[in-house]
């Protein structure tokens, strides 16, 4: 049966506490344990998926097809280990089941409170799997004290009482912030909050100290004394210049040694860090630089392309150059803004929804095509490219999406790109309709491609002629279009295993030029890049005469 850490939040923010969890589960890997991390969202109501990227950042999809939080794009890059939909419940998950269950006569007419009805079903998702991993790591997001969070934290009290003594522990991250007048830490906030903790029932047997400055060993003592913790369970936690150095911060610091001495688990197993070692050799010692341009439409909110910028990252590690992306609205390039693009060595048009910069993305795919500049088009990146390839090159001037009809209420294009209304997963055939509700309707999750042989795709994926990544889209390349679109240059190079969806295009005569349909970005890791991300950043290199 595992062991738990439960990890709990003051007034620091999500990124730090998602990081943290990434680095612990690393660490203890490190050490020969198993493990496995769940995120415990109370705030969310909807299915992130339905939610705007300009509001919660990126939707991290899994290979089971669940829509979730980043911070699960963090835990699998961090542990290389695959996040189930079984490792993200928000309040409005948790309350929709109890309705369920409710509704089929489960609870036998009984008064459905919040007490122990909700707090049942958190303890029950807390439980799945539990005999499958050594270690289980619980991020609670937000912060204590919230109204959103108190029937979690009442849960999380239940469940460790419920539980063999020992069995598990509290981490709670909390900030110290800098008052530069009197130059002094202030360990107030980390006072009150584990205080609020304390108030619930539940006992930070671990302190993480967010700080911007060293904490002296004063202050420390200070805390550990007034929150009840061992002083060396109080782990500074300082700005890093990397996230992939947390790990090996957090463990100079003895996170790893604080947990396991929290479970009386000694002599534990040393750490082979030599994975993250290598990892930091790979950034601070690049060799050149290459200057990607990544087109999107959600600019604005850096997070809205996490895994994007993260798989750029690794693909540079790959290559050992530093990647400098920069984040292009879509719509600066509509009309004759494509001569932005100069000077790049390498372009990226990302994934995105509705009509809204979507000229630019053209704009982006022929520029590339021309200029012979390095591109990856995926999901809408993809056919962007091919609709740009009907219009300039198969003589298709009014070529376009079902989308943007369907946005616009009334028909304007050649749809070649068309609502999906129909695929096979697994042993089932999918049926959707365009009026369908939108949350969780997408062609979400692992799927395979079956790929030409030389093709570029092939040679980037070590010369494989099947692959699988993750995908979520509503729209698809129409393979009608296929014939005349290949006469006029632009290969089908991947495609679904029944042949009806086309999953990867490129051309033959570009140095490289590919678009994907899927998200091959949810699925690198920095020891272990996406090819494709890897193989882009080399043809980049090879733009910028790196090679």
């Amino acid at each position: 049966m595992a062991r738990y850490i439960f990890i709990t939040g003051g007034v620091v923010s999500s990124l730090g506490k998602g990081l943290a969890s990434a680095a612990l589960g690393a660490l203890l890997q490190a050490r020969g344990f198993t493990v496995r991390l769940r995120k415990l969202d109370p705030y969310l109501n909807v299915d992130p998926g339905t939610m705007s990227p300009f509001e919660h950042g990126e939707v991290f999809v899994t290979d089971d097809g669940a829509e979730t939080d980043l911070d699960l794009g963090h835990y699998e890059r961090f542990t290389g280990v695959a996040a189930r939909r079984t490792d993200s419940v928000s309040s409005g998950r948790i309350y929709s089941n109890v309705l369920e269950k409710e509704r089929r006569g489960e609870y036998l007419g009984k008064t459905i409170q919040v007490i122990p009805h909700v707090t049942n079903e958190i303890k029950d998702f807390l439980a799945v799997g539990e005999d499958e991993v050594d270690f289980m790591l619980c991020e609670i997001g937000g912060t204590v004290g919230d109204i959103e969070g108190l029937p979690f934290f009442e849960a999380i009290r239940q469940f460790i009482h419920e539980r063999p003594r020992g069995q598990c522990i509290l981490m709670h991250l909390t900030l110290l912030p800098y008052l530069a007048a009197s130059g002094e830490l202030k360990t107030k906030p980390t006072q009150h909050s584990v205080k609020e903790l304390q108030s619930i029932g539940l006992a930070p047997d671990v302190l993480v100290c967010r700080s911007e400055h060293p904490i002296p060993e004063k202050e420390r003592a200070k805390i550990a004394l007034f929150c009840n913790v061992r002083p060396d369970a109080v782990i500074p936690a300082y700005d890093l210049k990397t996230i992939y150095e947390a790990p090996l911060a957090y463990h100079r610091a003895g996170l790893d040694r604080a947990v396991l001495d929290a479970f009386a688990i000694s002599p534990a197993p040393r750490p082979d860090l030599s994975k993250w070692e290598d990892v930091m050799d790979r950034l601070e010692n690049a060799e050149g630089q290459v200057n990607i341009a990544v087109v999107g439409k959600y600019t604005q909110l850096e997070d809205a392309y996490k895994s994007i910028a993260e798989a750029l990252t690794h693909g540079g590690m790959a290559n050992r150059v530093r990647v400098k992306a920069d984040w292009v609205d879509s719509e600066k390039l509509e009309g004759e803004g494509a001569h932005l693009l100069d000077g790049y060595h390498g372009i990226i048009v990302p994934g995105g929804f509705g009509e809204r910069g979507t000229e630019g993305m053209l704009a982006a795919a022929r520029y590339a095509r021309e200029k012979k500049v390095p591109y990856l088009g995926i999901c809408l990146g993809m056919q962007m490219a091919v609709i740009e390839a009907a219009r300039n090159l198969a003589g298709m001037p009014d070529a376009g999406s079902e989308e943007f009809d369907h946005e616009a209420g009334k028909t304007r294009f050649t749809p070649v790109v068309y609502h999906l209304k129909e695929w096979v997963q697994g042993n089932y055939t999918v049926q959707r309709k365009v009026t369908d509700d939108k949350g969780g309707t997408m062609r979400l999750g692992a799927y395979t491609a079956i790929l030409t042989p030389d093709s570029k795709i092939s040679e980037v994926y070590g010369g494989a002629t099947e692959i699988e990544d993750r995908h979520r889209h509503r729209y698809e390349v129409d393979a009608t279009y296929r014939e005349q679109l290949e006469q006029a240059g632009l290969c089908f190079s991947g495609m679904s295993p029944d042949g009806k969806l086309p999953e990867v295009i490129e051309y033959r005569d570009h140095p490289w030029f590919i678009g994907v349909q899927s998200h091959p970005e949810l699925k690198s890791k920095p020891f272990e890049p996406a090819p494709l991300f890897a193989g882009f950043v080399r043809a980049a290199m090879e733009e910028g005469r790196l090679v």
